[in-house]
């Protein structure tokens, strides 16, 4: 498969549907070598990457149940454990940061496209090598408690969780938009495109 194919080829699976083997210690390098070849204004080098293998899965689930029950007590212990069995889903979770520089020239949304390229970086290297992988974001992703937990204290941010595994054989096919849908040719006056 060349490499437009494999682009054109990768697909966000569920972390329900990941399973073993994750990716080795050598693969893990290859998917944050390619992350760490996106665009980076600056050259600031504000991507973070916390692998969470084994057993520490365990643990991040405690923190996000955690995280949960200070942000709504009145959730209950079954709630909580299905939250704590999340990064169970899969073999491998990355805990994507970002490393904000809030006083520097280049601004701090650039410093987070930086680190969303490369994390997109990461899926397209994780699929490249055969897994499957999902980009998750949600309460638990924004909580300054699971980033500082995961070393992401402020002003750094945590800006989403990557669940990485084998993928069934047997995916279903998935319909994407033509590309038209989303595109119009700008000749000087506002185009308004389709909703």
């Amino acid at each position: 498969m060349d490499s437009l194919d494999l682009l054109l080829s990768r697909r966000s699976i569920s972390p329900a549907m990941l399973g073993d083997p994750g990716p080795s210690d050598a693969d893990i390098e290859t998917m944050v070598a390619a992350a760490l070849r996106a665009p980076d204004h600056g050259g600031l080098r504000p991507w973070r990457y916390a692998l969470v293998r084994g057993d520490a899965r365990a643990r991040l689930g405690d923190v996000f149940a955690d995280a949960v029950k200070a942000r709504d007590p009145t959730w209950t212990e079954a709630l909580l454990e299905r939250e704590r069995g999340r990064p169970l889903r899969s073999p491998l979770v990355v805990a994507c940061g970002a490393r904000i520089r809030p006083d520097h020239k280049i601004a701090e949304i650039e410093q987070l496209m930086a680190v969303g390229a490369a994390t997109m970086n990461l899926l397209n290297a994780a699929h490249a090598l055969g897994y499957g992988a999902m980009w998750v974001t949600g309460p638990n992703a924004y909580d300054p408690a699971v980033a500082a937990a995961l070393g992401f204290e402020a002003p750094d941010r945590l800006v989403g969780f990557v669940y990485v595994g084998t993928p069934p054989s047997d995916l279903a096919a998935v319909e994407r938009p033509a590309a038209a849908a989303h595109m119009a040719e700008w000749t000087g006056v506002a185009v308004r495109q389709a909703a």
